[in-house]
């Protein structure tokens, strides 16, 4: 099958195109022929050398862990699915390829109603908006300040906190997408010097929840904001997490979690912005556009 793959460590040009074999589904997981993939942090970090304990890495590597796609195998034990079924899913790694096998308590059934660009950027910033926020403990009336709020995950964290109830919802920003954020329900607020001025300009009274995705500066402004800073999580900066005695994320993906997401979906809460779609041969200007850490939206590889 046709794939793009590392086969060092280093800047986006070391992903490649290439020929791979095809995976086979085995017992508990399915094959599934993928439309699209969404293009994430986590795969540049697997890109320049970084690696979670539990992953025992070599060469060749295929990044990409949240796709969407059309069942076409099944394996020992899987009742749930059969071929032609349209799913979206999460892995690990394997999704910048034409197939990728997940176990089946990893995928859910696409909507018919979501596009497949969105379907393959959905699974993983969805999820960790839904873990980071259930963590912090968002309730209806909370006011809640997200960190770069424009991004991917930023985008589904304005949404789901609205959507769970939240009176107000901070969104930190540059200027070029205050009118984003304001549009997906969020107050915008710009980042930089003088953000918890700027923040208790909106919020005199402080803000009950922080869910960081900017870390250093970002996540110290917010010590001074929140009211409870164990109401506090970043998705990138554990050192200064420690540092300010805020405490880590713990949590972990589920199906679960997917099925409600698709759900907010399908009821017009819950909406991704496409950044760009990228042919699955051009992984690596993906992957440029991802590392320089700005723009709003996601970035997702469409295959075939």
């Amino acid at each position: 099958m046709k794939a793009v793959a590392l086969t060092s460590y280093g800047a986006p040009d070391v992903l490649r195109p290439m020929e791979i074999p095809d995976p086979q589904a085995g017992p508990g997981t399915v094959r599934v022929r993928v439309r699209s993939a969404g293009v994430q942090h986590f795969d540049s970090r697997i890109r320049q050398g970084w690696a979670p304990p539990f992953l025992n890495l070599s060469f060749p590597i295929v990044p990409g862990n949240e796709f969407a796609g059309v069942v076409d195998q099944v394996g020992e034990g899987v009742t749930a699915f059969a071929p032609g079924d349209e799913v979206l899913g999460y892995g690990t790694l394997g999704s910048y390829a034409q197939y990728v096998v997940a176990p089946a308590d990893q995928i859910c059934r696409k909507p018919a109603s979501m596009p497949w660009d969105i379907a393959g950027g959905f699974s993983g910033n969805g999820q960790g908006a839904h873990m980071c926020l259930e963590a912090m403990g968002v309730k209806r009336g909370d006011t809640v300040l997200i960190h770069g709020a424009a991004g991917a995950l930023g985008t589904f964290s304005v949404q789901l906190a609205r959507a769970w109830g939240a009176a107000t919802v901070i969104g930190t920003a540059g200027e070029a997408n205050h009118d984003y954020l304001r549009s997906i329900g969020a107050v915008p607020v710009t980042y930089g010097e003088g953000l918890a001025e700027r923040v208790r300009a909106v919020a005199p009274d402080g803000v009950d929840a922080v869910m960081d995705t900017v870390g250093g500066d970002a996540l110290r402004a917010s010590v001074e904001v929140v009211k409870d800073r164990e109401r506090v999580r970043t998705m990138v900066d554990d050192e200064t997490a420690k540092e300010l005695g805020v405490p880590l994320l713990g949590a972990a993906r589920s199906v679960e979690r997917l099925i409600e997401l698709t759900g907010l979906h399908e009821r017009g809460l819950l909406k991704l912005h496409i950044r760009e779609a990228f042919p699955l041969e051009r992984a690596a200007d993906a992957h440029r556009a991802l590392d320089t850490g700005h723009g709003r939206g996601k970035l997702v590889l469409l295959v075939g």
